[in-house]
Parts: structure tokens; C-alpha cells; sequence
């Protein structure tokens, strides 16, 4: 599949389901407790960016339960065989290669450029004859010590939050997150779905990942940096086991709007929250460990 088609079909798929009303990034999975980015069930790698949105899409839809995914190769290696009619997922490589800039006056100036590929993956529970030790459900933990890691990696990142009020926000000039009072959420972990989306917002800070996006997207950049914060906090969900929510459902109109005008705005949105979510989880000395 060459490059732009690719681009075009992810983004339109996505569309399509903000356009039915789905969000296929909020709870796309059955945590149990347990840690549920999609990541490779031999590596423990987990997978990032755009990815992660692809894999969950495929997961909902084809109703897996596993977070775990081998390439054909993989799964014929460990002496397991995928069942015969069952469809691959793809999911996509981008690599930056540097070749001849032929608009430069210097005949040996060179530009970066990004090459996309796609590959096909295939879902534990497509797959047969696995070894045991990727075929047992992951053990989850009960909600209050996914509580206990949730507010410890918080408060190891040491951005100042003050509780208050009715609305949560980030204020960049001041770098403070202001939350309403826990009591004020359906459940503690809609409360830290909210939370993390706006961990997300300060992940940009100048001190920090110094995210501008105004050069990338000039007059979409509010909606970009919108949809960077939701995803940063369906991926740290995903994480932490946490049952996600959907922050500002107001801003599905500006998101379609952004994807129709740019189809790889999703592309670029899902990379910078993988990048937003592993700062975090660096910054706070976290470790997430695939759960298979």
C-alpha cells in the first residue's frame, strides 16, 4: 500500500467512527485491571503512535480480548499456526531517511525525509498452538492499588495541582493544572482520565517537550493540541488499566474537521501523545510492563 493511501485510509476509517458517534480511543479494551496498550506479544514491545490507534480499532471491532500481536513469522517461530480465514491487521513503520535535496544549490545537501510502510499483525486469540505462556489471561489489579501507582507516578512528575472549581484546565503561564474535587467525578478513575488529559496539555510546556504547533497546523493547532491531550490520556489509561473517558466530547466537530482537511493530522497527533506519554512516564520513573 503505497504511502497516501495509506494516510487516507486510516483517517478515513477514524472519521467514520467520530462520524457514528464512536470515539475509538476511550475504554477500546477489557482492562481488568490489567495494563492494556497493545504491544508485541514476543518483545513485550509496546506499540506506539498511530499503531495503538489502529490495533485498538481492529480489537473492538473484531471483539479480541488480548492485547498481545505477532507478525505471521513470529507466531510460526514459537510452533503456533494462525487459523486458517483469519485477517491480518495492519499497522505501519515510519522511518526517516536522509536523501539528495535536488532544490538545493549545494549538490551534496541532503533532507529528511519520512518513509511509511505497513506490515500485518495478527491477534493472540487468532492464533493456535501457542506456547502456555502466552495463552493465560492477565491478572489485574483491584482498583485501589491501580489508585495507589496512578497517584504515585502523579505526584513523581511534580507539576503543581490545585483542586477547586468545576472545570479542570492547564495554564501554561503559570504551568498549574486546576482539577475539581474528586467527589465532583462519576468515578476516581474518570477523574484521573481528566487529569491525565491535562498532564497531557503540560507535557508541551516550554520546559518540557516545548510542543509548538502552529508552524504544523497554523489555525488548527488548538484542535491538534486538543486531540494530543485526549489521545495522551487514553494511552496512559491504557497504561495504568484505568477505565478512559472521553475529556471534551464539544470537540469531535473540530477534530473531523481537522482530519478532513488533513489526513495525516492523526498521524502526527498519535506520535507527538506516544511522545508526550513516554516523557511522562520517564519523568516519573515509571516502567510499564506488557501484561501477557
Amino acid at each position: 500500500m503505497k504511502p497516501q493511501a495509506i494516510y487516507e485510509t486510516v483517517t478515513n476509517k477514524i472519521i467514520a467512527e467520530l462520524e457514528a458517534g464512536t470515539v475509538p480511543w476511550v475504554k477500546p479494551w477489557k482492562s481488568k485491571g490489567s495494563p492494556m496498550l497493545p504491544h508485541n506479544a514476543v518483545t513485550g514491545r509496546p506499540y506506539s503512535g498511530i499503531n495503538v490507534l489502529l490495533l485498538w480499532g481492529m480489537a473492538a471491532e473484531r471483539g479480541y480480548d488480548r492485547p498481545g500481536w505477532l507478525t505471521f513469522r513470529q507466531a510460526t517461530a514459537l510452533g503456533a499456526r494462525v487459523r486458517k480465514g483469519e485477517k491480518g491487521s495492519h499497522v505501519v513503520f515510519v522511518k526517516r531517511m536522509e536523501v539528495q535535496d535536488d532544490d538545493a544549490d549545494d549538490e551534496e545537501a541532503t533532507k529528511s525525509v519520512a518513509i511509511i510502510k505497513s506490515y500485518v499483525v495478527f491477534n493472540l486469540s487468532q492464533i493456535d498452538e501457542l506456547p502456555e505462556a502466552y495463552t493465560h489471561e492477565p491478572e489485574g489489579l483491584p482498583e485501589h492499588e491501580r489508585i495507589e501507582l496512578a497517584e504515585s507516578f502523579i505526584a513523581a512528575i511534580g507539576i503543581n495541582i490545585a483542586h477547586g472549581g468545576d472545570r479542570a484546565a492547564y495554564n501554561p503561564r503559570h504551568d498549574a493544572i486546576v482539577m475539581p474535587p474528586l467527589s465532583s467525578f462519576e468515578t476516581p478513575e474518570h477523574y484521573y482520565a481528566t487529569l491525565f488529559h491535562e498532564l497531557g496539555h503540560a507535557s508541551g510546556h516550554q520546559v518540557r517537550l516545548n510542543r509548538d504547533l502552529r508552524s504544523r497546523f497554523g489555525t488548527e493547532a488548538y484542535a491538534a493540541e486538543e486531540l494530543i491531550a485526549e489521545l495522551t490520556s487514553a494511552y496512559l489509561c491504557a497504561a495504568f488499566g484505568i477505565e478512559g473517558q472521553l475529556r471534551h466530547a464539544s470537540y469531535i466537530d473540530n477534530w473531523l474537521s481537522l482530519l478532513k482537511k488533513d489526513n495525516r493530522a492523526v498521524f502526527t497527533a498519535a506520535s507527538k501523545a506516544s511522545a508526550a506519554m513516554d516523557y511522562l512516564l520517564e519523568t516519573a520513573g515509571v516502567r510499564m510492563v506488557a501484561a501477557e
